[in-house]
């Protein structure tokens, strides 16, 4: 089996805490130069290309910009950086639980992406803790979403983070969440939930369907009080929304959800107010590199638990 060449290391630097984007020009036919190939493929708007080659803002491997007549080179990598639309800040901490030479471990603020990802893109988890730690090869070895608060480990290295990510696809991580939802006294906890979820790209929701499970959820009843109950929810699985689905299915959905069990749109930007109550708040894993036993724990509170009317108020 041939190994793939790695690309090139990138001529550009981060900026804000953001990589560069990297473009490798395939083996196809159909464009004479790199200008036509990047205005077909990025689809960024007229003039948008030309005026990014002409402030020489696209440059090759080594650096050296990008004239419009460049001839197309199959193979040939090019970076750039995007131009950022001004981002609403987060207004809330994100806090380093633990940090070492291998590994950081932070506990995410609602409403922080973990990595970039459409219209998030500097204010994340990631490009924050490359600026406030200078670390720029700072990578996540998994995601948390958005609305969700809790632990996320990332790496130090790249070339150790393979050895971390393998750790949550061969689920060597022991993960507890806790939610607040409705108690409902009648609902027999607790219990193992097993369905089939799928998430459709362009589709906020994810479903449950008929078929073989691909998502395993345990639900216990941790206590509860004036018509709200906490909840420790341990996935055996990794889907998409699945936590937030199995709850929604068994009649107490999370609340703060603005998808299960109604898709009421998603969460405008500067509008912190009634945060999702979920929280990941264990990891425990033993250490590819070190071998130690690692437990971190969240310090975050689920203020629908604490404080009701201050979280229900905004």
């Amino acid at each position: 089996m041939r190994r793939r060449t790695p690309p090139p290391p990138s001529p550009l630097p981060q900026l804000n805490g953001v990589d560069p984007v990297r473009v490798r020009l395939p083996a196809a036919d159909g464009w004479a130069t790199v200008r036509d190939h990047l205005v077909a493929r990025l689809a960024a708007g007229d003039g948008v290309i030309d005026g990014m080659l002409d402030a020489g803002r696209i440059v090759d491997a080594t650096g050296r910009p990008v004239a419009r007549d460049t001839a197309y080179a199959p193979g040939m990598y090019v970076w750039f950086h995007r131009e950022l639309a001004d981002e609403e800040r987060v207004p809330f901490p994100i806090e380093v639980v633990h940090r070492d030479e291998h590994i950081v471990v932070a506990d995410k603020p609602h409403f922080l992406a973990t990595t970039p990802r459409g219209s998030h893109v500097a204010e994340t988890a990631l490009a924050r803790l490359r600026r406030d730690l200078g670390l720029p090869a700072l990578g996540a070895a998994h995601r948390l979403d958005r609305l969700t608060a809790g632990l996320v480990l990332f790496t130090v290295r790249p070339e150790e983070r393979g050895a971390y990510q393998s750790l949550f696809r061969d689920r060597l991580v022991a993960k507890e969440y806790e939610a607040v939802a409705p108690y409902e006294p009648g609902l027999d906890l607790p219990r193992t939930v097993r369905s089939r979820i799928v998430k459709e790209r362009g589709v906020m929701a994810a479903r449950e369907v008929p078929g073989e499970p691909n998502a395993v959820s345990r639900i216990e009843l941790v206590e509860h009080r004036d018509g709200r109950a906490r909840y420790r929810l341990t996935p055996g699985t990794g889907q998409t929304h699945q936590l937030r689905v199995h709850m929604s299915a068994l009649g107490v959905p999370i609340l703060g959800d603005p998808l299960y069990p109604v898709v009421t749109g998603p969460v405008p930007a500067g509008d912190f107010r009634c945060p999702l109550q979920l929280l990941a708040r264990t990891l425990e894993f033993t250490d590819p590199v070190t071998g130690h036993r690692h437990r971190f724990v969240s310090s975050r509170t689920l203020d629908a638990w604490s404080s009701y009317d201050d979280w229900a108020a905004g």
